[in-house]
This record gives structure tokens, C-alpha cells and sequence, in this order.
């Protein structure tokens, strides 16, 4: 029920507003679980404590098309294989030319994953490698990820979300699936009232 949801809702973004393919972007967000149980591990920078990961591709506009849920220890790469595919399964991977990625996807491996899902053009902030001068890594442009990162913090502030109670990873998808219907439906409320003399955004 939750993925027929969400599944309307991208597609009722794209025919009214329109879907930004051209550019996209993956990333990942540590939240906590105290409860543990299913997909769930200590997290890095949270001094090991239980928590879980989401890691989304969006469009040029931060509407996510496809993501994917583990434990909070699970490398953000190993994470990328799977969400180009719940991409495909929406027919949307196929009009993806670019994606950005941060330092953390900075692997031949990452490049071999996209390059089999038929995505070729990735840029991906580079990370220091072993023998380079020491000091600290050169800050990287941030290129088109900021779209990502601000869906990030939308969703993070359902609270349910950003501190999970649930034991089931079927759970949390549904409710990262409600929590997308919820941001695409206050999009969508905005778009209807674009012309308004008094705009007052709902997000």
C-alpha cells in the first residue's frame, strides 16, 4: 500500500510540475534506532550507538526517485548498487544523464556498479589518496549534491525517522515511503498556489 502511495505520488509530480532528470544525486543519512533489531548497526559517528541509514537518488529539485534502507554501519557505496534499480522499476533511471556523488562513493567499484546500470557520467568529489602531501583535503565543490542534502533534512525532520522505535526494516520503508507522500503533496499544494499575492509555503 505504502509503495502504491508513494509510486502515485512521484508520478503525480512529474505530470503536474515535471521531473528533473539531466542531473542527479545520491546520498545517505545516519539517523538513530534505539530499538534495534532488523537493519540496524552502530553508528560511526555516533559513538556505536544503534542506528540506521537511508541513502536516496533525487532530481535537480530534490524529489527522491529511488532509495533504499540498512544499518547505520553499512558503507554508502555498497548502498548505491540497489537504488539506480527502484529507480529503473519507475522507468525513471533511463533519463538520468549526470550523477554527483560526494567523496564517500570515490571507488573504481562505484564506477563499475553505475557503468552496469547504464549510467556512465558520474562526478564524484575526490578523496585523498595514500602518498599525497599531508595536510588537509582540499575542500571540493559541491557541484549539483546540494539538492540531496536539503531532502535530507526535510525528511529527517519527521521524527519518526530521524529517531526510529521500530524492530522491522518493512516498517521504516513504509513509513520513508509516507514521509516522501507527505513532501511531495506539500510541493504539489505549493505549485497550486504559485500565483497567490501572499505565498506562504507549507513546508
Amino acid at each position: 500500500m505504502f509503495d502504491a502511495l508513494v509510486d502515485e505520488a512521484i508520478r503525480s509530480y512529474d505530470r503536474i510540475i515535471g521531473l528533473v532528470l539531466d542531473d542527479v544525486s545520491v546520498d545517505g543519512s545516519l539517523h538513530k534506532s534505539p530499538g534495534g533489531g532488523e537493519g540496524t548497526g552502530k553508528n560511526p559517528t555516533d559513538r556505536g550507538k544503534l542506528g540506521w541509514k537511508w541513502s536516496i537518488l533525487t532530481d535537480r529539485a530534490g524529489v527522491p526517485i529511488g532509495w533504499v534502507i540498512d544499518g547505520a554501519n553499512r558503507n554508502d557505496s555498497i548502498l548505491l548498487a540497489p537504488i539506480p534499480d527502484e529507480a529503473a522499476k519507475r522507468g525513471l533511471l533511463c533519463d538520468c544523464d549526470t550523477i554527483w556523488l560526494d567523496r564517500g562513493y570515490d571507488s573504481g567499484v562505484t564506477c563499475e556498479r553505475l557503468a552496469a546500470r547504464g549510467v556512465d557520467d558520474a562526478v564524484i568529489a575526490k578523496k585523498r589518496r595514500r602518498g599525497e602531501a599531508p595536510g588537509p583535503v582540499k575542500n571540493q565543490p559541491m557541484g549539483l549534491r546540494w539538492p540531496v542534502e536539503r531532502t535530507n533534512s526535510w525528511l529527517s525532520n519527521s521524527g519518526q525517522l530521524r529517531r526510529n522505535t521500530d524492530r522491522d526494516s518493512v516498517r521504516r520503508l513504509a513509513q520513508f515511503a509516507l514521509a516522501i507522500v507527505f513532501l511531495l503533496t506539500a510541493k504539489l499544494i505549493d505549485w497550486q498556489k504559485r500565483w497567490s499575492p501572499t505565498p506562504s509555503p507549507i513546508r
